[in-house]
């Protein structure tokens, strides 16, 4: 009962010949049954000019004729005169009927544009019209219900709409209409139609809905009618994981392209560090398998991420000297195997090449002239062993 008040104030407020509804709870929402698949449903036929989009179902019965289809393109099914279609029109006149029995709220009558109304049941005697914008505020309710019941015509003027506020959803509005709707040129309409005659829908006119009537005829124009459903949202989901450690420091130039996909999931542990000058090699070992050995603008080969989907970074380099030291001399050595060391010396004058075991490739003590002959020079003191060849 308060809400039949609240609304007759509302209303009256706004100029309109408001009347207070009999005492009941909230509009519920109208079954549609079978016709709910559809988007177009026609009695007598469904027509259409230019590239109308219908998404869901579209169909006519008792009548047979639907034309224009293509050029204008059906996202659905389509039945012309056959069981379902049949069965639609059988449950469409259910929720007409449904619709009509509701107890209103408020009496309505004129144009409604410019309102912004609550959940509710709106009963209007006559014609409606629709000039400019009607909000429909659902007060953070996504299940709100509106139901208009039109005693005869509905029509919209150009460019108007019905813009949906707080929750409100497409799929719970609807329109009881007693003769037939016009949806006006450019109009942006949301809801259910439910005409008893015909519904005629203009050039470039968009519907959140349905457009149902029961016997006569579907006239469509260049349009957009998307068939509503309730409570559908799009909610993405990230399924990859990370969880290892990263401890790398990366400061070179990665240039490598990524043209694979990895999908698998890192549990490894990255330790190695870029610099710019040279690489230790960073290294993600986990289920996956997969490799980052890393790349830098200056001092290394390159690296690749290689996985069980075979994506591939091959990194470039830029500049530097692989596995060489810019000591004073040139003969330092990046030698050895895994399990030996790097061996050569910044500070010598010499060129050697490192092995595993641990020693020296020539002599260090020897004069240039005197390489190959066997001399008795004194032990390293650097820890390398110092002897002889």
């Amino acid at each position: 009962m308060w809400i039949a008040g609240t609304l007759a104030v509302l209303l009256g407020s706004l100029g309109l010949m408001v009347t207070a509804g009999q005492a009941q709870a909230i509009a519920t929402a109208v079954p549609l049954g079978t016709a709910d698949s559809f988007a177009v449903l026609g009695g007598q036929s469904v027509t259409n000019t230019g590239s109308t989009v219908v998404t869901g179902d579209l169909g006519v019965s008792p009548g047979t004729e639907i034309t224009g289809f293509p050029p204008g393109t059906v996202n659905g099914a389509t039945h012309s005169a056959n069981a379902v279609a049949l069965q639609a029109q059988t449950d469409l006149t259910a929720a007409y009927d449904d619709a009509a029995s509701q107890a209103p709220d408020a009496n309505i009558a004129g144009d409604i544009g410019g309102l912004t109304l609550p959940p509710g049941v709106y009963n209007a005697s006559s014609s409606i019209g629709l000039t400019g914008t009607l909000t429909l505020d659902a007060e953070g309710d996504p299940n709100a219900v509106w139901v208009f019941q039109i005693g005869s015509t509905l029509t919209t003027a150009t460019s108007s709409d019905i813009l949906l506020i707080n929750g409100a959803q497409p799929c719970n509005v609807f329109w009881q209409i007693g003769s037939s709707a016009t949806i006006g040129t450019d109009t942006t309409f949301v809801g259910n139609i439910l005409a008893l005659t015909s519904i005629t829908v203009n050039n470039g006119a968009t519907i959140a809905g349905r457009a149902l009537a029961r016997n006569g005829s579907v006239t469509l124009d260049e349009n957009v009618i998307t068939r509503s459903v309730c409570g559908t949202d799009v909610t993405g989901e990230v399924t990859g994981e990370v969880t290892g450690e990263v401890t790398g420091v990366v400061t070179g130039e990665v240039t490598g392209e990524v043209t694979g996909v990895v999908t698998g999931e890192v549990t490894g542990e990255v330790t190695g560090q870029v610099t710019g000058e040279t690489t230790t090699g960073g290294l993600i070992a986990g289920p996956t398998g997969g490799l980052i050995a890393g790349t830098t603008s200056a001092g290394t080969t390159g690296g690749l991420i290689a996985g069980p989907t075979g994506g591939l970074i091959a990194g470039t380099t830029s500049g530097g000297l692989t596995g060489a030291h810019t000591g004073a001399h040139t003969g330092g050595h990046s030698g050895g195997h895994t399990g030996g060391h790097s061996g050569g010396h910044s500070g010598g004058g010499h060129s050697g090449g490192g092995h595993s075991g641990g020693g020296h490739g020539k002599d260090h003590c020897k004069k240039p002239h005197e390489e190959g002959r066997p001399h008795d020079c004194k032990k390293e003191q650097d820890g390398h062993g110092g002897h002889d060849k």
